[in-house]
């Protein structure tokens, strides 16, 4: 392996920077001096710029892993470990990582190799072969951020979903069932419908049998039941829209005491009104509320995004990841503290208006939100609950939380 391999860093196709990997296993990062001059440039991360809105060039390298948003972009958990032993790299070599899977990534934003190479020279010798050159090309399907078995597709003619044959260029997010937990695609389908209802941006999406998914790997073990397709919003006709999540926004890695522990509900909020103006608030209280009500205890900093519509200026993203997770893990813990607690239990109107007073929120916008939220939820949760696929257990599991929240007590 040579002593330095470079990746290049394009934004919507054009470079903006590159990720030098040197001896020490460290990575530096570095823009390009023409997006450094470029007083339009569209924006990578607000992790990039300082307090003044000003682009950050000096960026400390890194050990091992690559700056915290490219980390970001990356699978985790046990799909990391899957695509690497299926690419050949170690998992924990996130350099390489990026190398093989940058083809597709959430956003904007690819990564390709400074050189040409489609796959980096001699990654096997650490640990991680790939047995042949089809697991490699398996590796690329699976190339989105996040711990659950999901992959990009593209709908086909017969109105079903086929997985490219490298993971490039479709646009839709398949999310298989899970191994450990029943019906979670029917679960989320439910309450990202339910979410729709109330007044939440969602997705296009819709439930699709397995056998209607063309192509997909071996060694992905015995499922169940459907699978859940979402219409990804980071894809347009016009070409891939830039979004990044929080964890990325705040410049942090994703390991689980930084999803859960590092921010709260306020963090977001501060930088949503910052951001998006009061159009973004509303939305952020309308998911806030409508996840607590549901007992979602999973709204983590990486389950919220913005999005970048004209390139430079953010909007709050298209929601994603509702799921009720009470049915599954009782917990009255919140992912993230809302304002004093995290406590789902202790949710009222009261915690509402602190975290408003706190973030700098408009009072009057925040509470009329969250009180139409909680009445919208009560009509479609009446009229939907039998419509919708949702699991017994999960019905059953939200009508004894709502009666626990405050917010939904209230007159």
């Amino acid at each position: 392996m040579p002593d330095v391999s470079v990746l290049e860093v394009l934004l919507y196709g054009e470079p903006i920077g590159v990720l030098t990997l040197v001896p020490g296993d460290t990575t530096i990062f570095s823009f390009n001096q023409a997006y450094i001059d470029d007083a339009a440039r569209p924006t990578l991360s607000l992790s990039f710029k300082d307090s003044l809105g000003q682009l950050i060039t000096d960026i400390p390298p890194t050990r091992t892993r690559v700056p915290p948003f490219f980390a970001n972009v990356l699978p985790e958990g046990t799909m990391r470990e899957y695509l690497a032993k299926r690419a050949g790299v170690n998992s924990k070599r996130e350099f390489f990582l990026l190398w093989v899977l940058g083809k597709d990534l959430p956003g904007a934003v690819t990564v390709r190799p400074a050189e040409g190479e489609p796959w980096p020279p001699d990654t096997e010798t650490e640990g991680a072969a790939a047995d042949d050159a089809d697991d490699r090309h398996d590796a690329l399907r699976f190339s989105l951020a996040g711990i659950q078995l999901k992959f990009s597709a593209i709908k086909n003619a017969k109105g079903g979903l086929t997985i490219p044959a490298e993971g490039v260029g479709g646009s839709w997010i398949v999310k298989l069932p899970s191994l450990t937990h029943s019906q979670v695609p029917e679960n989320e389908y439910s309450m990202m419908s339910l979410a729709r209802y109330v007044g939440v941006n969602v997705p296009e999406l819709r439930l699709v049998n397995l056998d209607a998914i063309e192509d997909l790997p071996d060694g992905i073990g015995e499922l169940k039941g459907p699978a859940l397709a979402i219409k990804r919003f980071d894809r347009s006709v016009d070409g891939p829209v830039h979004i990044e999540d929080f964890a990325q926004v705040f410049g942090v890695y994703p390991t689980n005491q930084n999803k859960y522990g590092r921010a709260s509900y306020r963090n977001i909020a501060e930088v949503i009104a910052a951001e998006t103006g009061t159009e973004g608030v509303a939305e952020f209280i309308r998911r806030l509320v409508f996840n607590t009500l549901i007992g979602n205890a999973d709204m983590h900093i990486k389950n919220w995004s913005l999005i970048y519509p004209d390139r430079r200026n953010a909007a709050l993203a298209p929601a994603y990841d509702f799921v009720s997770t009470i049915a599954y893990i009782p917990d009255d813990n919140a992912a993230l503290k809302y304002a004093r607690t995290k406590k789902m239990s202790k949710f009222s109107r009261d915690e509402v208006a602190y975290l408003a007073a706190k973030a700098r929120l408009p009072a009057k916008l925040v509470l009329d939100t969250a009180i139409e939220t909680v009445t919208r939820f009560r009509a479609a949760w009446q009229s939907e609950k039998k419509n919708l696929p949702i699991p017994k257990a999960v019905v059953d599991a939200i009508e004894a939380h709502v009666k626990t929240v405050p917010i939904a007590r209230e007159k």
